[in-house]
């Protein structure tokens, strides 16, 4: 799979691999043995522990309302996630993890450039001790833009020792509109707890050292923003 790398710079490593583009499950670039997909729901359960890490790949343009189900039911998993998309048209994503897999971890990036309206839901529940859900979002909003953004960690009961951190980052045109909603409920001690909401604004001495290094504007935009998502 180097294209994902070439194209939209994705590196792959062994692993179990699921693979959506465009909004639509690719079965023939997949590779797993330890999940089930199941397309009705759009739903990835890990249904036994994995020998390799699994790679969830979500890449390309995406609209509409989008929903994407991850069951961890499965004890000692590792899965990471890369989502890297695209919406020039109204788009709403909902994202849920569910893990109910000691000492399980989860790590998701997840990567959009909106050139429309954006509404995402980003939800990770830890329903076993030790498990951990870790969701970065970052999001360019460009001109004239609304980008809604709901960020939820929800530990229950018996699940101590939890790890969490799902947290949310924008780099905003100025006319672009921007709404955080960062949340947690917890009902158990976790091990930690992390939720954060931010704007991104590039500083002056990093303006001013690329103004030095012979960009223009336009050249200088395009570089803080490749360095900001990348």
């Amino acid at each position: 799979m180097s294209y994902l790398w070439q194209e939209f710079n994705i590196k792959t490593y062994p692993a179990e691999t699921l693979v959506f583009r465009d909004g639509i499950f690719y079965k023939d670039l997949s590779e797993y043995e330890s999940c089930e997909y199941t397309a009705e729901k759009n739903l990835i359960s890990v249904i036994k522990t994995p020998k390799l890490p699994i790679h969830i790949i979500y890449i390309g343009e995406i609209s509409g309302n989008i929903d994407l189900n991850i069951d961890i039911n499965a004890e000692k998993s590792k899965i990471e996630m890369d989502f890297k998309t695209i919406n020039k048209k109204s788009a709403f994503l909902n994202i849920f993890i569910k893990n109910t897999g000691k000492n399980s971890v989860f790590n998701g990036q997840i990567i959009d450039k909106n050139y429309n309206n954006l509404k995402m839901s980003v939800i990770g529940q830890h329903l076993a001790e030790n498990s951990g859900i870790f969701i970065k979002t970052r999001v360019a909003a460009y001109k004239n833009t609304i980008t809604d953004l709901y960020g939820s960690a929800k530990i229950e009961k018996n699940a101590k020792n939890s790890k969490s951190d799902i947290s949310f980052s924008v780099l905003a045109d100025e006319s672009a509109k921007i709404i955080l909603k960062p949340t947690q409920y917890i009902n158990s001690v976790p091990k930690n707890a992390a939720h954060s909401a931010s704007l991104y604004k590039p500083s002056e001495n990093q303006i001013n050292y690329l103004c030095t290094s012979g960009l223009g504007e336009a050249e200088i935009k395009q570089v803080l923003e490749e360095a900001f998502l990348n």
